[in-house]
C-alpha cells in the first residue's frame, strides 16, 4: 500500500498552490466583498495547463486522470474553495463530460477552446422545481425540423453568469419521464438565452445563475448522446463531480486548519498562547483527523475511478457508493473543521477582515451542491442493502 503521490503529481499541487498564492490570494478580499469573478482567470490556469487536466491530448489536454485533478482542486481550494469550484464545474461538469459523451464534431469545436480559456463552461441541471430529484425537470425540447424548440429554466448554475458554452438537459418526450430526457450543448449567445445572476452569502466570487430558455432553438447537431438518453449522459458524470467537488472541501480544510493553527500560536490571552490550552489543542487534533480522514477517502475514489474502464458509475455500483461516501464526508467534516477554526478565532472569526469566516460560508454548499447530503447517505445506504 503505497500512500505517497508520485513526484509529478506533488509538482502539480505545489505549482497549483504557488500560483494560488500568488496571483488569486491577494485578490480574494475584493472578490468576496463584491462577489465578482477575477478577469482572466481561466486564461491563468490555462497557462498552467489545469483547465484541460482530464482531457485527451487529441483535444489539447493533459490527458490526466481524476487524482491529478483533486489535486488541483484541493490546491485551488486552500484559496479560494469559490474559484476551485468554478474550475471544477469548468472542467468536470462541463468539458469531461462532454469529452465521455458527444460526438466527434461537438468535442472538435469546443473542447480546444475549453481548455484554452477561450470559453468557459457549465452544466444545466437544477431546476426551480427540480433539485434532488432532478429527473422531474420540467424543461422541454420540442423537434422542430433539423432543431429543437426549448423552453424551461434552470436555477444554481455555477459560471452561467460569465460562461459561453453550456451543457443542459430537457425532456424530449415528457411522457416517459427519466427515458424522455436528451443532453445538447448550446453558446450562450443563441436567441431565446437569458441568465440572472443569484446573489449568495458564501461562494462568492464563483457566480451562479438561474437560467430562461424562451422558444430558443438548438441544431439537432448539438445533441450529446441519442435523443431520449440524456438520463445516461447525465449520471455518467455524477460521480467524477463529486470525487473532484470533494477535493475543493479538502482545500476548505486545510486553508481553515492552517489558519488557526498561526493564530494559535500568535493569539496570547492569560499570558501565553492560546494554543497551550489543552481545549484549543483538542479542536486542532480534531480538525486534523477530519482532514486526513477525509482526504484519504477522497484520494482513494480518486485512484478507484482512475482504474476503472467503465468511469460512468450510477445505480447499482461501487463507484456511486464510494463517490457518494466521499464527498458526504468531505462535506461534513469540512463544515465541523471550520466551526472550530471561528471558535479559535473567537470574536476575530467573526469579523470579515478574517478570512476564517469567508471558509465557513463557503463550506456549507458542500452539504448541499452535487446532491445533498441527505441523499448521498441514501445513495449509500442504496448500494450497501443492494443483492
Amino acid at each position: 500500500m503505497d500512500f505517497k503521490f508520485n513526484q509529478e503529481q506533488e509538482m502539480l499541487a505545489e505549482t497549483t498552490y504557488k500560483w494560488a498564492v500568488n496571483w488569486l490570494e491577494p485578490k480574494m478580499q475584493e472578490v468576496d466583498e463584491e462577489d465578482k469573478f477575477p478577469e482572466g482567470f481561466f486564461k491563468e490556469t490555462a497557462k498552467l495547463d489545469l483547465n484541460g487536466i482530464t482531457i485527451d491530448e487529441e483535444y489539447e489536454g493533459a490527458g490526466l486522470g481524476y487524482t491529478e485533478a483533486c489535486l488541483v482542486a484541493e490546491n485551488l481550494g486552500r484559496v479560494s474553495s469559490a474559484l476551485s469550484m468554478t474550475w471544477g464545474a469548468h472542467l468536470i461538469l462541463c468539458a469531461d463530460n462532454i469529452q465521455s459523451n458527444a460526438s466527434k464534431e461537438i468535442k472538435d469545436k469546443y473542447l480546444p477552446k475549453l481548455v484554452s480559456g477561450d470559453m468557459i463552461g457549465c452544466l444545466g441541471i437544477t431546476e426551480p422545481d427540480a433539485g434532488s430529484d432532478a429527473m422531474a425537470m420540467r424543461t422541454t425540447a420540442v423537434k422542430d425540423g433539423d432543431e429543437y424548440v426549448v423552453n424551461g429554466s434552470k436555477t444554481f448554475i455555477t459560471n452561467a453568469p460569465v460562461g459561453q458554452l453550456l451543457l443542459f438537459y430537457a425532456k424530449t418526450d415528457p411522457e416517459k419521464g427519466s427515458r424522455g430526457i436528451s443532453a445538447f450543448v448550446v453558446e450562450t449567445d443563441t436567441p431565446g438565452y437569458s441568465c440572472n445572476k443569484i446573489d449568495k452569502f458564501g461562494m462568492r466570487g464563483s457566480p451562479t445563475g438561474e437560467l430562461a430558455f424562451n422558444d430558443m432553438r438548438v441544431p439537432a447537431s448539438q445533441m450529446v448522446g441519442e435523443e431520449n438518453k440524456g438520463v445516461h449522459v447525465l449520471t455518467s458524470g455524477l460521480c467524477t463531480e463529486r470525487i473532484v467537488l470533494s477535493a475543493c472541501a479538502l482545500g476548505t480544510m486545510r486553508a481553515a486548519m492552517d489558519l488557526s493553527v498561526k493564530y494559535a500560536r500568535e493569539r496570547y490571552q492569560f499570558g501565553r498562547p492560546i494554543g497551550e490550552f489543552q481545549i484549543i489543542q483538542q479542536k486542532l487534533a480534531d480538525m486534523y483527523c477530519h482532514y486526513e480522514r477525509a482526504k484519504w477517502l477522497t484520494y482513494y475514489a480518486a485512484w478507484y475511478v482512475d482504474g476503472l474502464t467503465d468511469k460512468r458509475g450510477g445505480k447499482g455500483t461501487d463507484l456511486d457508493k464510494i463517490a457518494a461516501a466521499a464527498i458526504l464526508n468531505a462535506s461534513e467534516s469540512c463544515t465541523q473543521v471550520c466551526l472550530d477554526g471561528v471558535q479559535i478565532f473567537g470574536g476575530y472569526g467573526y469579523s470579515l477582515e478574517y478570512p476564517i469566516q469567508r471558509h465557513l460560508r463557503d463550506a456549507k454548499l458542500w452539504e448541499i451542491g452535487a446532491g445533498t447530503s441527505e441523499i448521498r447517505r441514501l445513495i449509500i445506504a442504496r448500494e450497501l442493502l443492494r443483492t
